[in-house]
């Protein structure tokens, strides 16, 4: 009893990790077992093991579109929340200006506020710019809301950088274009990346803000949500499943190029 008590407290952090990430897993693990469902009407129920969902994943006419929307959706919303994010975290992170703190109070706003009502906000502005709610509209309410979490991604990648490496650079009689080109861009590129990842991450899943204001525009999570109550097919399995594997790989080649820089350096 001693032992067990010496080896279960010993390896208690262990057993949680273990518990907590077999919690997070289980849902992947049944969609992954369900892309292989031989359903007829509604894949809740397991029917019989097939490849034909894989190969054919858009069987259902109207997946593949939405699909597609999320995809085009989340690479624009991506481009412009990184682009005007990394730029306002090195405004906020190397200078000093009047209004700086309201501006990172401001930044964490969209973070901090319920989706329901950024999207019904969204919506109300959008109405009364005259914008019919659809593609557009969707895109820029991605970007609004992505642009936070990029923000903050970059700022904390700048905030870590040492100054010293850029004083040296122009000790070596580089000016400041080619200091922040060779320098300055290269360190802060890592930080960059993976804002830009978790801003398409939001972008393709998002729901609610996508919901309020898509219009007569079907993404992917919109998709899932209409036809969940008429029978979802398989598909969204293997759509589901292969985004999941997607960002695995993405995340594992990321690690392996940050230790092999290690290495080499």
């Amino acid at each position: 009893m001693k032992k067990f008590t010496r080896w279960f407290s010993k390896n208690l952090i262990r057993i949680y990790a273990v518990m907590g990430f077999t919690y997070l897993f289980i849902p992947i693990l049944y969609t992954f077992v369900f892309s292989f469902n031989d359903y007829v009407r509604s894949n809740l129920v397991w029917r019989g093991f097939t490849f034909n969902n894989w190969t054919d994943p858009c069987a259902p006419l109207d997946i593949c579109p939405a699909l597609g929307n999320s995809i085009k959706i989340g690479l624009m919303a991506t481009f412009g929340a990184t682009i005007l994010g990394t730029l306002i975290a090195f405004a906020l992170a190397r200078y000093a200006f009047r209004g700086r703190g309201l501006v990172n109070t401001l930044i964490f706003l969209p973070m901090a506020t319920p989706e329901l009502v950024l999207g019904a906000s969204l919506l109300t502005m959008f109405l009364n710019l005259g914008f019919n709610p659809g593609f557009w509209t969707i895109v820029i309410a991605h970007i609004m809301f992505c642009i936070s979490f990029v923000v903050v991604t970059v700022k904390a990648r700048i905030a870590s950088l040492d100054p010293r490496l850029e004083q040296a650079a122009m000790d070596l009689y580089a000016n400041e274009a080619e200091t922040f080109r060779r320098v300055t861009l290269p360190l802060v590129a890592p930080g960059i990346a993976g804002g830009a990842l978790l801003a398409f991450s939001l972008s393709f899943d998002d729901f609610i803000i996508t919901n309020f204001n898509s219009g007569t525009t079907i993404t992917f999570p919109l998709y899932v949500y209409t036809h969940a109550e008429r029978g979802l097919p398989a598909q969204a399995n293997v759509i589901g499943v292969s985004m999941f594997l997607l960002a695995l790989i993405v995340v594992l080649a990321g690690q392996f190029v940050g230790r092999k820089r290690k290495v080499s350096a």
